[in-house]
């Protein structure tokens, strides 16, 4: 193993996948392996420092099509919604740009993607080993896999599909969906589309690569990960957390913000994040923002504007404002969700259970609590509240919406969960031993070559 790797890397074209490529290219640099990651050009320059070694990784920048319903300009899921597809058709236009990059570059090792599926066919003939990795739970992974056989059975899905396990999937399982979710999945998988399907995407990646690789860790998602290799026939690597290296010194972040939370005691403040991409309705909006003022403690949001609403402002309930004055920030664009975590004010944290929120939750000291609203989110929750239980999920009724007397009691009950906390400390200190980290990423490369020797 004295030859150090060249790995490409093609992440989907998201702030959420980005992040997790560029951790685990700095974890690989950071023991001699070179990093080509392709990116396109405005997220290249958001990223920039976050590079930690960048005489050893280099970035590649691409340059997003222009297709019928694209905004202008927009090259990541931040920039649209994606509704209609525009962004995912740009991407998989793509592939004579992404192929053009890895010739003309000196030839990678292994090439690392997810979304593009559309990969190995793409680098048959350069004599490099692929690996599909997968930023989020093996869970929904598995989740993509029941979609893909029921859509096989030549009839219409129904609910009752998703709400039984499959065979070899874990029997003890607790990470199930409920029915209200099950319904969600199944009227997703019976619309008519000419297109490939995100959950198809996740599925074919899985068959067509010569290895899966997971952010994960044995310990929390074992059984998951060992049934994605028992239905693909493949090993699956585990990356272990991939967490970003805690700040030498206290980092600096928005002035307003960091003035505003030194006001409060130690782990006093509520903080509420629901991701980049996440767009509520306007009901739940302020559903949301009421459960954090009936909790009385002081509360930091950071979502987006709702449906139907240019600002946050102005989607705010009447009066609330006024009410709140000093004692909340309600703010509508992108916060440093790592620092903030980390802020001594800071001691419960509101999320959407998306993976990057599941890892930095689990790492920090504040206590979790699970509002999901998207199936694959809610499989995420299931795992930290039931199988896990280090934290609380909001209750929701048959429709899949919170009111705000729910996230008040959620929020309340996690005060005195002993037991929540007690697991949650046992999985934090877990993840936060150095060693635990530096041993999956050893065991990882060492995985790397024994694929390349094949």
């Amino acid at each position: 193993m004295d030859s150090k790797l060249h790995i490409a890397m093609f992440p989907w074209l998201a702030f959420g996948h980005f992040i997790p490529f560029l951790q685990l290219a700095n974890d690989l640099a950071k023991r001699g392996h070179r990093i080509s990651l392709l990116l396109p050009t405005n997220a290249l320059l958001k990223l920039k420092h976050m590079n930690l070694y960048p005489q050893l990784i280099t970035f590649c920048a691409l340059t997003i099509p222009q297709v019928e319903g694209l905004p202008l300009g927009a090259e990541t899921t931040a920039d649209t919604k994606n509704l209609d597809d525009s962004l995912t058709l740009a991407f998989d236009r793509l592939q004579d740009e992404v192929k053009a990059i890895l010739v003309q570059m000196e030839k990678p090792n292994l090439v690392f993607y997810d979304f593009a599926y559309w990969i190995p066919e793409l680098v048959s003939g350069m004599g490099c080993k692929t690996v599909k990795f997968t930023v989020y739970s093996p869970t929904i992974s598995a989740l993509a896999l029941i979609m893909s056989k029921c859509k096989g059975k030549g009839r219409a899905v129904t609910a009752a599909d998703f709400m039984e396990s499959p065979l070899g999937f874990p029997s003890d399982s607790k990470v199930v969906l409920r029915e209200h979710e099950a319904y969600q999945v199944s009227r997703f998988v019976n619309l008519p589309s000419n297109r490939i399907t995100t959950f198809d995407r996740i599925v074919e990646g899985l068959k067509r690569c010569d290895a899966i690789a997971m952010r994960a860790c044995n310990e929390m998602e074992g059984q998951y990960c060992n049934y994605i290799a028992s239905e693909f026939g493949k090993r699956v690597y585990c990356t272990g957390p991939l967490l970003p290296e805690p700040p030498r010194e206290e980092e600096p972040f928005d002035d307003e913000i960091a003035r505003w939370l030194k006001k409060f005691e130690p782990n006093s403040v509520i903080f509420c994040a629901f991701g980049s991409e996440m767009v509520l309705e306007k009901e739940q909006f302020q559903e949301l923002v009421l459960g954090l003022e009936l909790t009385g403690l002081p509360f930091l949001v950071a979502v987006r504007p709702p449906e139907g609403s240019s600002s946050i402002e102005e989607a705010l309930p009447e009066g609330f404002q006024e009410r709140v004055k000093g004692k909340a920030i309600v703010h509508g664009g992108w916060v440093p969700q790592s620092l903030i975590l980390r802020h001594k004010s800071v001691g419960y944290f509101v999320n959407h259970g998306g993976s990057a929120s599941m890892w930095e939750s689990l790492a920090s000291h504040c206590r979790i609590i699970v509002a999901p609203n998207r199936p694959d989110f809610a499989l995420n929750a299931r795992l930290m509240a039931e199988e896990l239980e280090a934290a609380i999920e909001v209750e929701r009724d048959e429709n899949g919406r919170f009111s705000k007397e729910n996230l008040c009691n959620a929020i309340k009950s996690v005060m005195g969960e002993d037991i929540q906390e007690e697991n949650h400390k046992k999985w934090r200190d877990l993840l936060l031993n150095p060693n635990f980290a530096d041993n999956y990423i050893h065991n990882f490369i060492h995985n790397l070559y024994e694929l390349l020797a094949k």
